[in-house]
Parts: C-alpha cells; sequence; structure tokens
C-alpha cells in the first residue's frame, strides 16, 4: 500500500507526516517526531503509557492510527510544559512524589490534564475514575491521586490548567 501524507496540529502548529497505512499516532509521535513522552508499553491500550490528547480528549496512542488525527489537535506532555518552568500539574506530581519509575507519569499527566480541563474540581472517585486505565507499578496510586487533588487545588479560580 501507498503511503500518505496527513496533517495534524502539535504544539501549535501544523506538521506534516508521511505513513504507511495504519501507522499508530504513537510510532509518529515517539519515533518520528522525537516526542518521547509518549511511551512504548503494552501496545495493547492497556497500560494508558502512550495516553496523549486529541482535540482535548485522553486516547491511546498506540492505538489510533495517525489518519484518524488528520486535522485534529494533539496534545502530548512536551507540548503542555511551558519553556520555563513545569505545568501545574507536573508540579502537583513533584510535591507529592506521584512518580517513582516515572514510565506511566506522561500518560498519567494527560488522563490528569483531560480531567481538570473538564472538571476544574473533580471529587476524589471522579479521579480515581479518571485514572482507572492507567496502570502504575510503583506508587499505589495514592500520590498520584493526591498529585491530581493538588494540582486542582492549586488551580482552583483560575480556571483549568491549560
Amino acid at each position: 500500500m501507498a503511503s500518505t501524507i496527513v496533517t495534524f496540529e502539535l504544539a501549535g502548529r501544523e506538521v506534516e507526516v508521511m505513513v504507511k497505512p495504519m501507522t499508530t499516532l504513537q510510532a509518529v509521535l515517539r519515533y518520528q517526531l522525537g516526542f518521547t513522552s509518549v511511551k512504548e508499553g503494552c501496545r495493547q491500550g492497556g497500560c494508558g503509557s502512550c495516553t496523549v490528547l486529541v482535540d482535548g480528549e485522553p486516547m491511546m496512542s498506540c492505538l489510533l492510527p495517525v489518519e484518524d488525527v488528520a486535522g485534529r489537535r494533539v496534545t502530548t506532555l512536551e507540548t503542555i510544559t511551558p519553556d520555563e518552568g513545569v505545568h501545574p500539574i507536573q508540579q502537583a506530581f513533584i510535591d507529592h512524589t506521584a512518580f517513582q519509575c516515572g514510565y506511566c507519569t506522561p500518560g498519567m499527566i494527560m488522563i490528569s490534564k483531560a480531567l481538570l480541563d473538564h472538571d476544574p474540581h473533580p471529587t476524589r472517585e471522579a479521579i480515581v475514575d479518571a485514572l482507572a486505565g492507567n496502570l502504575c507499578r510503583c506508587t499505589g496510586y495514592e500520590p498520584i491521586v493526591a498529585a491530581v487533588e493538588g494540582a486542582a487545588q492549586a488551580t482552583a479560580g483560575k480556571g483549568a490548567p491549560r
């Protein structure tokens, strides 16, 4: 099958990539474009380490053909991290020691961002539900939930963190 050009928005700019049919967004982001926060975990959509936002909605990039994001906005951990400092959710993960090996952290942060963008004041139950599709083998989840709660509190009254 012939390769095709797919265009989408990434980091506020239009990106064009040439891909073979059914190439995943994860492969394009990580291996063609160098966005290494998009981890390669299970490659079956079961671990969440490859989570990115597409038009603000969390998606498992390992399952998503890049053709499906044509004309859409893709957000990765790199694209939310300011040039100076860290995003408020990243700071909350640091403050609450919500990581150990760090492999799941980018996916956890992206899920948290989507949650807080949609609901700046989520309940603990809503946080746990949002994180349910992302696996962490190190932290026991409590510090991660506390970090999301902390990020929500830190941004209260300021709108959802962008």
